[in-house]
Parts: structure tokens; sequence; C-alpha cells
């Protein structure tokens, strides 16, 4: 009954989507609609496990709504609001370093310390307010790129793949990812438009408020070559000049936070040790390498099977972005996101935050692979809709996105 319903509903949103509407009121409507939707899912797994008694990870701290909406890594950006980063890294009786605040960037903390004494309220209810709005805002600029590059049809329907899919109440827990979306859509609009000036402010922003913005780096170099070759003298060189200052800016605020760690703490590596205490649950304690951690990850749990499984998957995403519709959504969008995944490979140990971190590529839900037809985009949507219950039980009452 609820795959018939889930349908049904996907449905109607499906004419919906098929119906013209403004620039704005598209994405803002289907954000309203996706909130009530992921607000019904998690307030319900809130209420059910108050009531039976199910501890959950902010079950200790005063259990409401918005704690609930702040939990796992929310705990750590409520440290930085309120305490700021220490100054020293805290280390076990070996000496080893432990999961720290040094691991996460300011900006989502810092603006709700800003925001709070004006809308009062604590950390998790400010968290909450400024990452959904934050919400809004990926909405808008998703849809802007994606109308930007493939026009109206694919652009609602993308967006709303985006917002009602298996990891869309993250859109408005007290996490950095809506907050980062929206500068990070923002910014790849600006280089669609070749409005190069907006780049570097908005991604140097988004620098510091998740890791990441390497690929957009790569993505204005991309276009820099590109643009070059076709525009010739039609592009101009304050342009050019432009677009390679944009890029190492963005690229020099990417590279920026260890480097302030370090300084900071006194200790060489303090981000990457930080990082790589999160990994001892899974794979043991390690020395990092570039392009190896998903061979280190599939090799601790399956072996040899493990490494062919990697492969097998590089080799299908490999597949993947050279298909021609994939390729349609333009250069732009098409550099950034494979430089984005390239970047996940490099350095992320893939495990149940694989999902949170591929967000950024949500401008390619705009091909055709998703929205060709209606039929296709309608069963994509329904797929999304049933998954996300399944994420918000997995993920964030379970285990942590």
């Amino acid at each position: 009954m609820t795959d018939v319903a889930e349908t049904t509903r996907a449905s109607r949103l499906g004419s919906v989507l098929e119906a013209r509407h403004s620039g704005w009121s598209a994405p803002l409507v289907l954000w309203l609609a996706s909130r009530a939707f992921s607000t019904l899912l998690l307030g319900s797994l809130y209420w059910v496990a108050t009531a039976a008694g199910w501890p959950f990870a902010s079950y200790r701290r005063d259990p409401s709504f918005f704690t609930f909406s702040g939990s796992w890594d929310a705990s750590f950006y409520r440290i930085i609001a309120e305490r700021g980063y220490p100054t020293a890294i805290p280390v076990d009786d070996a000496g080893h370093v432990l999961p720290n605040a040094w691991a996460f960037l300011p900006v989502f903390p810092w603006l709700a310390r800003t925001v709070a004494p004006v809308v009062g309220g604590s950390f998790w209810v400010v968290g909450v307010l400024v990452a959904t709005l934050a919400g809004a805002g990926a909405c808008m600029m998703l849809y802007r790129v994606v109308r930007a590059v493939r026009g109206d049809r694919a652009a609602r329907w993308a967006t709303a793949l985006f917002a009602f899919g298996p990891t869309g109440f993250l859109l408005q827990v007290a996490y950095a990812e809506s907050l980062f979306l929206l500068l990070l859509f923002a910014a790849l609009l600006a280089l669609v438009r070749r409005r190069y000036w907006w780049i570097a402010p908005l991604g140097i922003v988004a620098a510091f408020t998740k890791p990441g913005v390497l690929a957009l780096a790569v993505a204005l170099a991309v276009h820099l070559v590109v643009r070059w070759v076709q525009d010739g003298r039609g592009f101009r060189w304050r342009e050019r000049v432009v677009v390679v200052v944009s890029g190492l800016l963005v690229a020099t605020a990417g590279l920026a936070w260890p480097v302030i760690a370090s300084a900071v703490t006194g200790r060489p590596d303090a981000y990457l040790d930080t990082e790589l205490s999160w990994w001892v649950g899974f794979v043991g304690r390690q020395h990092f390498a570039p392009l190896t951690p998903w061979f280190t990850m599939a090799g601790t749990w399956l072996g040899p099977a493990g490494i062919v499984l990697v492969l097998v998957v590089l080799a299908a995403a490999v597949w993947f972005w050279c298909r021609r519709d994939v390729r349609a959504v333009g250069t732009d969008v098409w550099s950034f996101t494979a430089a984005y995944v390239l970047y996940l490979v490099a350095v992320f140990l893939p495990q149940q935050s694989l999902p949170r971190l591929l967000m950024p590529t949500a401008p390619l839900l705009g091909s055709d692979v998703f929205v060709g037809t209606r039929r296709r985009a309608v069963a994509w949507l329904v797929v999304g809709m049933c998954l996300q219950p399944v994420a918000v039980v997995l993920l964030w009452f379970l285990g942590y996105p």
C-alpha cells in the first residue's frame, strides 16, 4: 500500500512538474512539498522512538524534535558554535588523535551563532532553521543551473528528484550540507552563465563550509581551456585573467584548512590525523595515500573480491560519465561532477556517509538518464520517495550519514 501511495503522489507531482511555472515558484513549491514529506518522516520516527523509549543520538540531551534533527555530526557544529576549536588536539593514552571539531569547517556553526541572538533558541533550533532555509536556496540554485543547461522541464524534474530523493531529509537537519550545496550550486551557476567575478567569493566561502571545492577549481581550468579553444578572440583577456585568478583563489581556499589547523594547534597534520581518527572503526589505523581509501576499505572487508568490486564500480563510473546523454549537461557541469567524484575516490573512505557526500553531483539529475521521458522521471521519483524513509531509519536513526 505504501508503494501504491507513493506512486499516486509521484504521478500527481509529475502532472504539476509538466506544467509551466515561473523561474522561482517551481523550486520553492518543490522545496515546500519536499519539506512536508521529509518532516513527516523524521517526525514520525522521532515520535515512535520517543514513545517506545528507544535511545537515539541526541536522546540524553533534552530529547525534542530539534535535538533529534541535530544528531550525530551536528554535535560538533554545536561545539564549534558555542566553544570554538580546541587549541590542543585530543589524544588517547597511546597518543593517537581522537575525533574532534577540527574535522568540521566553521561557516555553518558561525552563521548559526550569528543568527541565534536574532531568532532566539538553542543551537539545535537555529541550526535546523539555517539548514532548512539554505536547503530552499540550494533547490533554487540547482533549478537555475539545470535550466541554464537543459531547460525548464529538466530543471523541475531534477529539483524534484533532488529534494524528494533518499538523502532529501538532510536539507533540513543541522548539518552544513544544504549551505554548502547552496554556495556550490550558486558558484556553478555563475560559471555556466560566465559571471566569473562571483565564482571566487562563493567558492571561498564554500571552501570553509565543507570540503570539496577543489572540484570547482578543476571545472574552472577545464572551462578556461575549452572556451579558449572554442571562442578564440571572443574570449577576452580580462575574462581569462578573472577565470585564472578565481581558480587559484578557490584552489588555495580549498587547501587552506589543514594549514590553519596545524598553525592553531601547533601539530603538523592536525587535520589529516583528525580525519583518519574516524577511519579506525572501519579499517583500523592507517597512513593516508591518495587514491587508496576505496581499495583499503574494500580489501579490509571483502579481501581480493573487494578490490575487484572497486575496479568494477570505477569502470561503471567512467562509462556513466562518458555517456552522450550525461555529457549533454554541458562541459561545466560535466567537468565539475566528474572532478568531484574523482576527489571522493582520491581522499574519502567509502562508508555510510557516501550518499550524503554525493549530493553535489545533483545537477546530473537533469540528464536524460533520469528525466528523458515523463515515465522515467516519475519512476526515479517513486524510487527516491520510497528510499528516503529507509535512509532516515538506517542512516539517521541507526547510524550516521
